[in-house]
C-alpha cells in the first residue's frame, strides 16, 4: 500500500529504511529492532504477521476494523495498543484508528490516512530519526514519539470545536436570525464521541503508568505520564465545553421563551385596548340606536328636537367619560392588586 514504510533500527545507529517487512525483520534478528509503519494495509498485509512475529489473530482482526474502542492488551509476546485521531473539517469530526503492536524488538503500526488523503501519522518518520537518541534505545520509545505526536494534534480539532462554539456564543447572545440551534446540537454530539474517545485513551495510559505493560520499560514510563498528562488535560476541556453547550442551549431557549413572552404582551396589550374601547362604545352604541328611532321624537315632541339632541348627545358624552374613568380606575386598582402579589 502506498505510504507503507519499513525500518531497521541498529543499535546506536541512525535508522534505515530497507524495502520489505521481510528485509526489515531480517536485519532485526542481527540487532536492534525493526519498525513496519503500514498505511491502510490489507488483511494480505497482516496476516502474515501472525506467524512471522507471533501476533494473536484476535488483535490483527482488531486492527483492521475500524470500529474499536481504544484499550492496551497484553499478549504473551507483544502488546496491542489501540488509539484514535481527531480531524475536523467545517461541522464534521472525523475520529479514527491507529493500531500499535510492539515487541521486545519489533513495533508495527497502522495508519489510516486522513479525510485529506495524507497519513495521519504523516511527519512522524522525520521525528523520530532526528531523535535525540532515546528513539533508538527501543521500540517503546518509537511508539512514545507516535502516540505523543498523535496526542499533540488532538489539539487541533479541539480548537476548531472550540472557536466554533465561541462563534454560536456570539450568536446566541446577539440574538443573530440566522442562528441555528441545531449547530449546538452538533458540537455536543461532536464534544461526547470526544469525551468516549479520550476516557478510554486516558485509561490505557493509567495501564501504562502503573508498569502494567512489560513492553515499556521502566525509563520510557516517564515518558508516557507526559502523554497522560495531555490527554487528561484534553478531557477536562471537553467537559468545560460540554458545559458552556449546555448553558448556550439553556440561554438561547430562555431568550426565545422572553421573546415569545413579549409577543404575548403586546397581543394582551393590544387586546385590553380594544376591550377597553368596546366597552366604552358598548353602551353609547346602543343610546346611539335607541335615539335614531323615530319614538325618540315623540317622545320628546317632534317641535323639540332642537333641544331634545343636544341634550341627548350631551348625555351620550357624559356616560361615555364616565365609562372611560370607571374602567380606568378599575384597571389601575387590579394592577395594584397584582404589585402587592
Amino acid at each position: 500500500m502506498d505510504g507503507t514504510r519499513f525500518y531497521h533500527f541498529p543499535e546506536s545507529e541512525r535508522p534505515t529504511l530497507v524495502d520489505t517487512a521481510d528485509e526489515a525483520l531480517r536485519r532485526q534478528k542481527e540487532g536492534g529492532f525493526a519498525w513496519l509503519a503500514y498505511v491502510d494495509p490489507t488483511s494480505e498485509e497482516l496476516t502474515p504477521l501472525i506467524d512471522r512475529l507471533g501476533l494473536h489473530p484476535l488483535s490483527v482482526e482488531d486492527a483492521l476494523d475500524e470500529n474499536q474502542i481504544p484499550k492496551l492488551d497484553d499478549f504473551e509476546n507483544y502488546a496491542f495498543v489501540l488509539f484514535n485521531a481527531f480531524s475536523y473539517t467545517p461541522e464534521k469530526l472525523w475520529v479514527q484508528e491507529i493500531d500499535f503492536f510492539l515487541g521486545d524488538a519489533f513495533l508495527v503500526s497502522v495508519d489510516r490516512r486522513g479525510p485529506d488523503g495524507r497519513p495521519l501519522l504523516a511527519g512522524t518518520e522525520e521525528l523520530v530519526a532526528r531523535g535525540t537518541g532515546s528513539d533508538r534505545l527501543g521500540p517503546a520509545y518509537v511508539m512514545h514519539t507516535l502516540l505523543d505526536t498523535l496526542v499533540d494534534r488532538k489539539f487541533t480539532a479541539i480548537e476548531a470545536l472550540e472557536d466554533e462554539l465561541s462563534e454560536a456564543e456570539e450568536a446566541v447572545l446577539a440574538r443573530a436570525k440566522g442562528f441555528d440551534p441545531r449547530s449546538l446540537q452538533h458540537v455536543r454530539r461532536d464534544l461526547v464521541i470526544l469525551r468516549k474517545v479520550l476516557f478510554h485513551e486516558r485509561e490505557a495510559l493509567v495501564k501504562i503508568c502503573r508498569q502494567d505493560c512489560p513492553f515499556i520499560p521502566e525509563k520510557a514510563v516517564y515518558q508516557y505520564r507526559d502523554v497522560y498528562d495531555h490527554l487528561t488535560r484534553f478531557f477536562e476541556l471537553t467537559e468545560t465545553l460540554r458545559d458552556i453547550v449546555t448553558s448556550l442551549m439553556e440561554i438561547d431557549l430562555s431568550l426565545r421563551s422572553n421573546e415569545m413572552t413579549r409577543a404575548s404582551n403586546r397581543t394582551n396589550r393590544s387586546v385590553r385596548r380594544l376591550t377597553f374601547i368596546t366597552t366604552i362604545f358598548m353602551p353609547l352604541s346602543l343610546l346611539a340606536g335607541i335615539g335614531g328611532m323615530s319614538e325618540w321624537s315623540m317622545m320628546t315632541g317632534p317641535a323639540n328636537w332642537r333641544v331634545a339632541y343636544p341634550l341627548f348627545l350631551l348625555a351620550m358624552v357624559l356616560i361615555g367619560v364616565g365609562s372611560y374613568i370607571l374602567l380606568k380606575w378599575m384597571v389601575k386598582r387590579d394592577e395594584e392588586k397584582e404589585d402587592d402579589l
